[in-house]
């Protein structure tokens, strides 16, 4: 038998077992709990309902965190929230196509995330805002500040940039087509690597792979991909260095998804951005080094904060 006729065959034989076969289970150690968080609820904004989550003294000054990709409010945040909520009133929101919001079908762009997110803040009745976003978040929070400017206050953008796939637009289109075939086939199969990844890494501990698990299954592949285009259909480098407002570039020093010259080149287009880099962090900075990010979040936001409040 020929070698392309064997693959073949070992492929249509992996396709039937997906299709007909059982769920793989993973095994988890004893002692599975879920993180402490705050709990959450739902606001109707338009025709559809947001997922939020609130922490933090009512009075204080408001603060919203925007997750990346892949992740909900409470896997990116959980580690970042308490300690921000010691002094900020903060806010996390479930993106379109993640978490627990609506699943809003059909293409969309990071504009449209962004959109999204001016509507629940509205249906929370939320004034101006600082602003935090991750990753896929980060972009969010440029086009919220670009679309929305008189709700953003100060935006941080976190290991993100303004153009932050490292490929070009055809090839990354390419990997995310293939990337959402296989999904079809295996919806479990980016959620068993990222699991392995992060546990494997120490950025989620023992006790918490169960919950991030079903987190991380918690997605239609559709909807989850059509996140991945609009990153690769992203491009902010015509417009960002004309955000009118304080900008934090926070930058993990090992960032192995976005490159951190990427990140550097977007704070070099934005006039006065500071720049806070996290030596030995990698791309799950907000797993790994939480204490970091929220401290260099904290001292960039407070002073605004507290001059707002006399």
């Amino acid at each position: 038998m020929s070698g392309g006729r064997l693959i073949g065959r070992a492929v249509a034989a992996w396709a039937l077992w997906r299709l007909l076969g059982p769920r793989p289970a993973l095994r988890f150690p004893i002692g599975q709990e879920r993180p402490a968080a705050p709990a959450g609820r739902t606001v109707l904004a338009g025709r559809h309902e947001f997922f939020v989550r609130e922490a933090g003294p009512p009075g204080a000054p408001a603060l919203l965190l925007i997750h990346g990709w892949a992740f909900d409010s409470l896997a990116a945040w959980h580690r970042v929230m308490p300690l921000l909520a010691e002094r900020l009133r903060v806010t996390a929101i479930d993106l379109r196509a993640h978490g627990k919001i609506d699943r809003v079908r059909g293409r969309f762009e990071v504009e449209d995330l962004a959109d999204d997110l001016e509507e629940a803040l509205d249906a929370l009745g939320a004034g101006r805002v600082a602003v935090v976003g991750y990753s896929l978040g980060g972009m969010v929070a440029q086009a919220l500040a670009r679309r929305h400017p008189a709700r953003v206050e100060r935006l941080v953008l976190a290991a993100t940039a303004t153009n932050p796939l490292p490929l070009a637009r055809p090839v990354m289109t390419v990997l995310f087509l293939a990337a959402r075939a296989f999904a079809r086939f295996d919806p479990g199969g980016l959620p068993r690597v990222l699991h392995r990844y992060l546990v494997g890494r120490g950025a989620i501990p023992p006790e918490h792979s169960a919950w991030l698990w079903e987190t991380l299954l918690d997605r239609d592949p559709d909807l989850h991909h059509e996140a991945g285009f609009a990153m690769a259909r992203f491009d902010s480098r015509p417009w960002v260095g004309r955000l009118r407002l304080p900008v934090l570039c926070l930058i993990p020093a090992r960032d192995e998804l976005i490159p951190p010259a990427r990140q550097r080149a977007t704070a070099a287009l934005i006039p006065g951005a500071r720049v806070v880099e996290i030596e030995g962090a990698r791309h799950e900075a907000v797993f790994t080094h939480p204490g970091e990010v929220a401290a260099a979040i904290l001292s960039f936001v407070t002073p605004a904060a507290t001059s707002a409040n006399g």
